[in-house]
């Protein structure tokens, strides 16, 4: 596991929950969003949890393209490994100058999304239960400027008492 060094968790955190989210599942594109449900999905899936986790640029430092790859195809493994069902995702920025490519996880809950977040140097991954919003949980500490609901659909679980 990598002990993240974030500038700023706060900016960091508020990029993450602007940013666009889309997963292909049955051959369609869906959208998701932090704090909205994912309606769309869940109608296309029987699971009753799922996750968005990337493993490119971890600790939202830039990488190259190769170490990019290499990252995805251990993170791929890893979870073919924990025999979950997996789907093309991305995550990019409102105004199209980053993307990364990532996965949706069908039936990994919460615990498992962060262990793989963790495990692959990321400072946030998304995860859900069917029903409910979608739910950008931060793998770095809260910073102190930020107020304790900074966004209702935002946790902060680096710090140890929700670790």
């Amino acid at each position: 596991m990598r002990e993240l060094q974030v500038v700023d968790a706060m900016e960091l955190a508020q990029a993450y929950a602007a940013a666009e989210y889309r997963v292909v599942h049955g051959g369609e594109e869906l959208r998701l969003q932090v704090g909205q449900p994912a309606a769309r999905l869940e109608a296309l899936s029987a699971a009753s949890h799922h996750a968005f986790v990337t493993a490119w640029n971890p600790a939202s430092d830039p990488r190259p393209e190769d170490a990019n790859v290499a990252a995805d195809d251990r993170l791929v493994a890893r979870i073919d490994s924990m025999g979950l069902e997996r789907h093309a995702a991305w995550a990019q920025a409102p105004d199209g100058r980053w993307r990364e490519p990532g996965w949706v996880l069908c039936d990994a809950g919460t615990e498992a999304a962060i262990a793989l977040g963790r495990e692959h140097g990321q400072a946030g991954v998304l995860a859900w239960k069917r029903g409910e919003p979608v739910q950008l949980h931060m793998l770095t500490p809260r910073p102190q400027r930020a107020a304790p609901a900074t966004a209702s659909s935002t946790c902060w679980v680096g710090e140890a008492a929700n670790a």
